[in-house]
């Protein structure tokens, strides 16, 4: 299983720095985005999960750490979903502003020479 999710984010992560290098600002919003859900797939694989663990103590039981997930990973996760597709959908609006200004969708505003 953790080659498979090495080889997740290996692949998330250089698809997005690939994207990162195009030409043109949509893939570059993409690839952000790519390397975004890199980074979040690392971070929540930090946090061990336990399948077939009970969510929460029963009564009168004593609780080891060894037993349960870290919380922490999860939490930053879900935060970061939230902050990546604002600034997603931010970056796809000031992309759409100038694009109408500049008429061109290129990273430096003008159509390459030929």
């Amino acid at each position: 299983m953790e080659l498979v999710v090495s080889l997740g984010i290996g692949v998330l992560a250089g698809s997005g720095v690939w994207l990162l290098m195009r030409p043109r600002t949509f893939q570059v919003i993409i690839g952000l985005s790519l390397l975004g859900y890199a980074v979040n797939l690392f971070i929540f694989s930090t946090g061990v999960l336990r399948s077939g663990a009970a969510a929460i103590l029963s009564p009168g039981e004593v609780g080891s750490i060894d037993r349960y997930a870290d919380p922490l990973p999860q939490a930053l996760v879900l935060t970061a979903i939230v902050i990546g597709f604002a600034t997603t959908a931010l970056m796809l609006v000031v992309l759409l502003a100038a694009r109408g200004l500049t008429r061109s969708d290129h990273v430096d505003g003008r159509e390459p020479e030929r």
